[in-house]
């Protein structure tokens, strides 16, 4: 995808309508007359190859949008022949290194189950910018391969494999929590994974200098989501492989963290169930015990990502973290506020997550400051339980369910939730249809802002 060596390496100029006029009044006259009848304007995700006297591949222009810069040349390496090329547009370091990205995202394949050919080219990017380039992109294309495993082959089980394989590769501690262990410890994790033939567990790893700031990353690893006894219908339930986005997000991150040597105590917490139907699955009504103390009614058994969160929040905060972040494919509520590529953010330091959210836009991997609304903790606090894990109205969903997850992280703590979608519904360049990874790239960004 990327290389160093600019030697035979083509140029490319990202061009929008404007632009290509300026660059027609600068070619010969051979190459403005070839673009001028291919017919080529510069539209977003247009691109025409230009030959030298020989017939030879001389220049490529791609159309780009007036605004944006990630996806400019993310349709290129799929129409590229195989060879390096050169960015030949002026740009400053950050523009360059999102568009570097977004070609990068432009070569993913998930060919696990399907032979697919993979594109050649490569891109010329700074030495200086290589490693990191390639830390942010191998963590996301990692989410995505994750993401679009089917749950037969990314169970519990093989899901603490990929975490235990990431701990092997940077030297992190490594522990699963299962059997009577999890059952004893992590009460709500075992409620929602009992029914499962595959048994649930606690994933954790932990890397970094023992005095360093105590950071702490938990995912929801919900590795199929049939909905429990509230079962879902077949629409709802055909995408719930993408249920362990989450857990899918914090190994990402942490392998951004690990690979770029951010100065932290990392500590990463996944629950990993399967949430399935049996004789002895939770029910509608049970109250769940959680580690934290707190007893939690089952208003609904699909809303169950918060309630095997608990537990691992928890945790993260009996040992000493400073700050959590979380990631969750949590509530369709937040679909329908903000849609598939807007992930809500929710934070105790309202400043921290407006930096945060204007970052995202910036970097292109939005996110939106929602708020921790405390009126509407009344809508989870029911007669015969301390928490109920759904609002008693159908309104605010998401917020809901914000305030159910802060309930189990201690005060004093900095925590922030992304409930993420961690998918595409359609194929866009560099953003095929299936897994995606969603504000990772921001969250990264302002970690290493503040412990940079």
């Amino acid at each position: 995808m990327y290389t160093t060596s600019a030697e035979d390496a083509i140029p490319v100029h990202s061009l929008d309508a404007e632009s290509l006029e300026s660059w027609k009044d600068s070619a010969g006259q051979a190459a403005r007359r070839w673009v001028e009848n291919s017919g080529f304007d510069a539209a977003a995700g247009s691109h025409a190859l230009i030959p030298d006297e020989q017939g030879r591949l001389a220049q490529v222009l791609a159309g780009r949008s007036t605004t944006g810069r990630l996806w400019a040349l993310a349709h290129l390496p799929a129409v590229l022949p195989p060879g390096n090329y050169r960015l030949a547009t002026e740009a400053d370091d950050d523009e360059r290194q999102l568009l570097a990205l977004g070609w990068a995202l432009g070569h993913y394949r998930f060919d696990r189950y399907k032979t697919m050919d993979r594109p050649a080219a490569r891109l010329v990017v700074e030495p200086g910018h290589k490693e990191r380039l390639e830390a942010l992109t191998g963590s996301m294309l990692w989410v995505r391969d994750l993401v679009n495993t089917p749950a037969m082959d990314m169970g519990p089980a093989e899901l603490a494999a990929e975490a235990q394989r990431l701990a092997k590769q940077h030297n992190a501690r490594f522990r699963v929590f299962e059997g009577d262990e999890l059952a004893r410890e992590f009460p709500a994790i075992q409620a929602v994974g009992q029914a499962a033939d595959r048994g649930p567990r606690l994933i954790r790893l932990q890397w970094g200098r023992d005095d360093a700031p105590a950071l702490a990353l938990v995912g929801k690893g919900v590795v199929f989501d049939t909905g429990g006894l509230n079962i879902k219908p077949g629409s709802g339930m055909v995408l719930m492989k993408k249920d362990m986005g989450g857990a899918a997000h914090v190994l990402g991150l942490a392998r951004t963290i690990m690979t770029l040597g951010l100065d932290v105590n990392l500590r990463v917490y996944i629950p990993a169930v399967e949430n399935a139907i049996s004789g002895n699955a939770y029910r509608p009504s049970d109250i769940v015990k959680t580690r934290k103390g707190l007893s939690v009614e089952i208003g609904n058994t699909d809303a169950e990502g918060r309630v095997v969160l608990a537990d691992a929040l928890a945790l993260a905060s009996e040992e000493g973290a400073e700050r959590i972040i979380n990631f969750a494919t949590l509530t369709g509520a937040a679909r329908v506020a903000l849609g598939e590529d807007l992930p809500p953010l929710y934070a105790r330091d309202t400043g921290a997550a407006r930096q945060i959210q204007d970052l995202g836009f910036e970097l292109e991997d939005p996110l939106w400051h929602m708020p921790l609304f405390e009126p509407y903790r009344e809508q989870i606090q029911p007669p015969i339980a301390d928490l109920s894990n759904t609002g008693s109205t159908p309104f605010a969903g998401s917020v809901t369910a914000a305030l159910f997850l802060d309930s189990f992280v201690d005060d004093g703590i900095d925590w922030y939730h992304l409930d993420i979608y961690a998918w595409n519904l359609a194929d866009r360049p560099g953003r095929p249809a299936g897994g995606e990874a969603q504000g990772l790239r921001s969250i990264w960004a302002w970690l290493e802002s503040v412990y940079g």
